[in-house]
């Protein structure tokens, strides 16, 4: 375990975040430790592909960086350890940054690890629930496992339809599924959940309705259709 102060640690964060491979690299040689070894203490620590994949993400040379490490012994299904469990492809796909997503995809994670902070699922459950949809797209178009409330913020609702259809999807994940969907935009898709029986007046997450939802996305055209089928606010 390497404290986080310790010059290592610093020396890494800022090789990373800068986007310095060079520096990476001088660091990599003097201290190998640093890419395998647990940033922190007993309570909490990460790894350096944690530090890489950190919010805000969308560090310089993201991509060359996770590779680099990854090349010199860090375990891409690494966990974090403290108050949840994510590996740095949750974390990835939490700040919406598309090229780590793809460096760690390369190197072998698993696009389906469970761990999300929220939901204890996976990557892409963090992509949807933070709103990071062109992290939720790519994970989508690797592969990724999708589920009712994952398919209707990503406008595929052809699968919408069709789950609609085999009678298994239950009012509370209508509902849901609309809430996400309002808050990507997908209007095609709101349409059908609203057909469907989505309730339009019961506040969900961020004490949001539906309405709300698409409202502090930014979507005028979702807002304006909830509005004329009788949607209401929380506020």
């Amino acid at each position: 375990m390497i404290p986080a102060d310790d010059p290592r640690a610093v020396a890494l964060t800022t090789a990373i975040q800068a986007g310095d491979l060079s520096a990476l690299d001088g660091l990599i040689a003097r201290h190998p430790e640093v890419s395998t070894a647990r940033f922190g203490d007993e309570r909490m620590s990460r790894t350096a592909l944690h530090v890489a994949t950190d919010w805000p993400g969308h560090w310089p040379n993201v991509g060359a960086t996770i590779a680099r490490l990854v090349a010199s012994g860090a375990d891409v299904g690494a966990r974090f350890a403290g108050p949840h469990v994510e590996t740095p492809l949750h974390w990835a796909a939490s700040s919406d940054d598309v090229e780590a997503i793809d460096a760690l995809l390369a190197a072998g994670a698993d696009i389906e690890a469970d761990g999300a902070v929220l939901t204890g699922g996976s990557a892409l459950d963090d992509a949807v629930v933070f709103a990071q949809w062109r992290a939720a797209r790519r994970l989508f178009e690797a592969g990724a496992q999708v589920t009712f409330w994952h398919a209707a913020p990503l406008g595929l609702v052809d699968r919408v339809r069709h789950e609609l259809a085999e009678g298994t999807v239950s009012p509370d994940e209508i509902t849901g599924a609309c809430w996400h969907a309002a808050r990507a935009g997908r209007l095609e898709v709101v349409a059908v959940l609203v057909d469907a029986g989505a309730d339009l007046h019961e506040v969900l997450w961020e004490d949001h309705t539906v309405l709300d939802a698409a409202v502090h996305a930014g979507h005028e055209d979702v807002a304006s259709f909830l509005r004329l089928r009788g949607a209401g606010s929380s506020t």
